[in-house]
């Protein structure tokens, strides 16, 4: 069984993969036409990105393999074969499954371990090569609470990962009503001996009496909540998507989330526990579907459309739950299973129907 998966299995990911990379493959061409990049950065940006291809190829390749190798069995009458042997339907797929599983929990240690940093590692590339920026760009904000009451927000237009600077700052100091108090405007804040250092800063301090006082200083000392390494993570990607589950568990502790981007992150971190298992799911509805695309005549090419409908149906349900969890969190474990749930009560009605079990 695991010799005819793997030959299929191996196409599927290929395809699958190339599907994925032919949009990549265009932005290269036009990054290198238009953007006059090099060359080389183009290709190491888009080798980069095939860790993160690969992780969604994989359970999609694993339905495709399934599929064909249970067609090609049951067309051969191997599978009658095995039933007249003593061998039941249940025990000749088991193989399968046990596949299905173990691909689950490399895919799981591929998202968890390699497309964080292969994305982070893109995002330098592009941003530094590519595009000629000297970071991360894109509004950053960091809020913490101050020492004597009161919070202090901070807004940055771009982070350098190479001085670990922030560029474009500004900082705002509220007092316990929720008021004003202080205002900074700096071109730069370098991180230095534990502590932010703002540089050339202009400070508008608001008094109780409504007057402003102004001050202009080359330097200036403070605390601004968040080191350089936790910002870098942030600002790499704030794309959930493109981190581990261990990178989101602290970009939610950090407390500088809003409700919208909190929701998003928690049901991004309950969903990349539950997609990985996406390849036993798909292994266990394939099989039946790949019986009874047989039993209607079937083709490869009947298989691998079949394969593609199955994974439109599949995110699309994922998708609306992705919703549900979103809008409702204490469900958002719950939303992210119930495709997997789903799919399976599916595939195991159709075995149980075909006398598979």
């Amino acid at each position: 069984m695991l010799g005819e998966l793997v030959g299929p299995f191996l196409f599927g990911l290929s395809a699958f993969t190339l599907i994925f990379a032919a949009t990549q493959i265009i932005a290269i061409g036009r990054a290198v036409s238009e953007a006059h990049a090099p060359l080389w950065a183009a290709v190491e940006a888009f080798l980069w990105q095939l860790p993160s291809m690969v992780v969604l190829s994989i359970p999609m390749a694993l339905l495709l393999g399934t599929l064909l190798s249970i067609q090609r069995l049951s067309t051969d009458s191997e599978i009658t074969a095995m039933k007249a042997g003593g061998i039941t339907l249940l025990r000749a797929i088991f193989p399968l499954l046990v596949a299905g599983f173990v691909l689950s929990l490399i895919t799981l240690g591929l998202q968890e371990k390699v497309v964080p940093y292969a994305q982070t590692q893109f995002n330098i590339v592009e941003n530094t090569v590519i595009n000629r920026t000297n970071g991360a760009s894109g509004s950053l904000t960091v809020s913490a609470a101050l020492p004597g009451g009161g919070r202090q927000v901070t807004f940055a237009n771009a982070y350098d990962p190479q001085s670990q600077a922030l560029l474009g700052v500004t900082l705002i100091q509220y007092d316990r009503a929720g008021t004003p108090a202080q205002i900074v405007f700096a071109d730069r804040a370098i991180f230095e001996l534990e502590r932010w250092t703002l540089q050339n800063a202009r400070v508008y301090r608001f008094e109780p009496n409504g007057d402003t006082l102004t001050s202009t200083t080359p330097s200036m000392q403070v605390e601004l909540g968040e080191k350089p390494p936790d910002i870098a993570k942030r600002a790499a990607s704030n794309n959930p998507d493109n981190m581990s589950r261990a990178q989101i568990v602290q970009i939610v502790h950090s407390g500088q989330l809003t409700v919208g981007e909190l929701r998003k992150y928690v049901m991004a971190y309950q969903e990349k526990l539950a997609q990985p298992f996406a390849c036993l799911v798909f292994t266990l509805i394939a099989i039946p579907f790949g019986i009874q695309a047989v039993r209607g005549g079937g083709s490869p090419s009947l298989g691998f459309g079949l394969a593609v409908l199955i994974v439109f149906i599949y995110y699309i349900v994922q998708t609306i739950f992705s919703y549900v969890g979103e809008a409702l969190l204490p469900l958002a474990a719950i939303a992210a299973w119930m495709p997997n749930a789903i799919f399976t009560a599916i595939g195991a009605r159709r075995l149980y129907r075909a006398g598979m079990v």
